[in-house]
């Protein structure tokens, strides 16, 4: 075992923080949880070095495991409660490292320390503050840790926590009554503890903890929560916000997306506009070369060899429309009767109801109305069709 420091075995470097006025938690001694040793490490906290190992403590649990045998072979070997104790495994010890009561007041016996219960009746009656002592060993299940005064402050060394944590002497009354109501066993450790750099540090230095030290596995905890949290944050922003090379993940460009959303609803309007206006073009072209042909084919040289009236726009069309109409009317003022040949010819009814021709202005605009209209209808049939 490997003893503490002894009085007068002061480093350089504790020497200049004592002169300093300067001590952080550094100079304690604390073992952290390993596995389920934490017997091994509430005994070396609590005398502040590395004096019990597993091994030594196994070789006490053995050695009150065999004592325990003799009690009871004592009783007879050949009784059946003797052969049922050699079936039982050990009560002082097991496979994951934990160690009785027996075991750890048997290790501090070594050093002439005892162990008394907290809230037994002898020691009640004794009346004792518990500030005025030095030490305490808690246990619960089989879990245990110290708690311990070092120099004028008190702490607690759990072996579960990333370091030792200050306990104030107006709290440890508290401390400990909430302990024993969490279900804790506490016991006094009496006798004179090795001396140790911390205590005699601590006897002229106090030091203060701005906050509380962590469970083991909490700040590992924590840290993988937040990760898990950005992760979260991350998808969300990458559905709500996928990632095109801009860097725009702002208001921007939600404004910039909608923009682009209401352009191309108006482009696509202007699109089906533009189609529709087309289509009825189409169409009214294709009335106006059947309706036409012949007044074209007389005005228009035929050397050209080429059809022109499939060239004409429709403002072409138009104007020759309005030249036919002109032409019926001055014909009509004069009493003549107007010429059949320069009749347009149409598969519509509404021009072939009247031969003689005596038509008014109105009825040839209706008739040529009815005529665009059965025009367009067969167009959009034949598109059907196809």
């Amino acid at each position: 075992m490997i003893g503490c420091c002894g009085a007068g075995m002061w480093s350089r470097e504790v020497e200049a923080a004592a002169g300093l006025g300067q001590i952080n938690m550094e100079v304690i001694f604390h073992e952290r949880q390993e596995g389920s040793l934490c017997a091994q490490h509430c005994l070396n906290n609590l005398l502040q070095g590395e004096y019990f190992s597993p091994v030594e403590l196994s070789s006490i649990a053995q050695q009150l495991d065999e004592e325990e045998r003799i009690r009871m072979a004592e009783g007879g070997v050949s009784s059946e409660e003797y052969r049922t104790f050699l079936q039982q495994p050990s009560g002082n010890m097991d496979d994951s490292g934990y160690f009785s009561i027996q075991v750890i007041s048997n290790a501090l016996k070594v050093w002439g320390l005892e162990l008394i219960l907290f809230n037994s009746p002898e020691y009640q009656r004794l009346g004792i503050d518990p500030i005025n002592e030095r030490s305490f060993i808690c246990n619960y299940k089989e879990h245990w840790f110290t708690v311990r005064k070092l120099g004028k402050q008190w702490f607690n060394l759990n072996s579960l926590l990333m370091g030792p944590e200050l306990i104030s002497d107006t709290y440890l009354a508290l401390f400990l009554a909430q302990l024993q109501q969490e279900g804790y066993s506490i016991f006094v450790v009496k006798g004179d503890l090795p001396d140790c750099e911390a205590d005699q540090l601590l006897q002229m230095i106090q030091v203060q903890q701005m906050q509380r030290p962590k469970l083991i596995g909490e700040e590992t905890a924590q840290s993988r929560d937040e990760r898990g949290q950005k992760t979260d944050l991350e998808q969300a922003l990458d559905v709500n916000h996928p990632y095109d090379g801009t860097g725009m993940l702002d208001e921007d460009e939600e404004n910039f997306q909608r923009a682009l959303a209401l352009s191309k609803q108006e482009i696509d309007m202007e699109d089906e506009e533009a189609d529709l206006r087309r289509a009825i073009q189409l169409s009214m072209q294709g009335g106006h070369r059947s309706e036409f042909s012949d007044s074209v084919s007389q005005n228009i040289p035929h050397s050209s060899g080429i059809s022109q009236s499939e060239s004409l726009s429709s403002e072409e069309l138009r104007r020759r429309r309005q030249t036919y109409f002109e032409k019926q009317q001055q014909q009509l003022q004069q009493g003549q009767t107007p010429d059949l040949h320069d009749k347009p010819t149409t598969s519509s009814n509404a021009l072939g109801t009247d031969p003689g021709g005596d038509m008014s202005e109105e009825d040839m605009l209706q008739a040529a109305m009815n005529m665009s209209l059965e025009t367009v209808r067969n167009c959009l049939n034949t598109e059907e069709k196809k």
